[in-house]
């Protein structure tokens, strides 16, 4: 019911990345003393990507993270083609399919909903009670679109950072005993510092789709505001009060998530609803360098705050 899908289709890894012919210094796991001149994330001629990451030791390492279907850790590549063929062909969906289709990977979207909703197969649940699949469908849908980006787009960072996980796991370099990623606290992306912790869990998540994912790692994401972003929010959002302003820097700039939501992303246009752990394209879009600040407030019209705490509800 869900095939493979190639990112030749569409372009889908182009933001656009920096192709560089030769790469002039040590590759992963070989590290540098000295940080790379390299943009981050780039590309080789070849089609290969790479992230610059920072070592627990502070050496700089150059990692291959290019998306695939080979890793240990999730498959990247695939789409719901059956589902959603305008999904698979443009990246984004057709709201005219989402309007008529009934259900999803062969399970009735009544079943996924109540799967979804906190305490079903979750206690934090997939999306906010009043929430529904084909809303969240939809109003992530419109959010991707109006950001110019499609649903491939806003999967691949996070990609990226589960394909340097899947690389210090082949290499022994996870703390087995305390069952955490330390090997790597932080890398760049688009002049952004991207702060990482992760962990394996004890237990597993199923999924709410008939799908086969199962979620293992617990990842946290973050970047810090500069001042002058600081001030920017100050200015542009002084109505709101000092606990709204702080659930503002928080959405905006953290993300929890694990394997499960970048394949939901992928392959579904899916970044959960409005619970603990959602992937919010405002905030991918942020804490990547994907777009800047006076970016997206002015792509949503002095409404962020709105935009990051509004449920989705029909």
């Amino acid at each position: 019911m869900i095939l493979l899908f190639l990112s030749t289709l569409y372009g889908y890894s182009q933001y656009t990345l920096t192709e560089l012919d030769t790469i002039p210094y040590k590759i992963y796991p070989q590290v540098n003393a000295e940080k790379p001149d390299l943009p981050s994330p780039f590309r080789t001629k070849q089609g290969y990507e790479y992230v610059v990451a920072v070592t627990r030791e502070k050496k700089y390492a150059i990692i291959q993270v290019t998306p695939g279907n080979a890793y240990e850790i999730c498959k990247q590549l695939i789409v719901d083609t059956l589902d959603f063929p305008d999904l698979a062909r443009t990246g984004l969906h057709s709201e005219a399919t989402l309007d008529t289709i009934r259900t999803i990977t062969g399970w009735e979207l009544e079943k996924i909903t109540r799967l979804g909703r906190p305490n079903g197969l979750s206690q934090a649940g997939f999306m906010a009670e009043d929430e529904d699949i084909i809303s969240v469908l939809k109003g992530d849908n419109h959010l991707v679109g109006k950001l110019g980006f499609t649903h491939p787009q806003m999967a691949q960072p996070l990609f990226h950072v589960l394909n340097m996980m899947d690389t210090d796991l082949s290499l022994n370099r996870w703390n087995m005993a305390r069952h955490k990623w330390e090997n790597i606290p932080y890398f760049f992306y688009n002049n952004r510092k991207v702060f990482v912790e992760a962990e394996d869990t004890k237990g597993g998540q199923k999924s709410i789709f008939n799908d086969g994912i199962g979620g293992a790692f617990y990842i946290k994401l973050w970047t810090e505001l500069a001042p002058e972003e600081q001030n920017y929010l100050k200015q542009h959002y002084a109505s709101l009060d000092q606990e709204q302003m702080a659930e503002l820097i928080s959405k905006l700039s953290i993300m929890h998530t694990g394997e499960m939501e970048p394949q939901y992303i992928m392959r579904y246009g899916f970044y959960e609803g409005h619970t603990y752990w959602r992937t919010d394209p405002i905030a991918i879009a942020f804490i990547f360098g994907l777009k800047d600040l006076p970016e997206l407030n002015a792509i949503l019209e002095n409404k962020l705050y709105l935009f990051l705490s509004k449920h989705y509800t029909e």
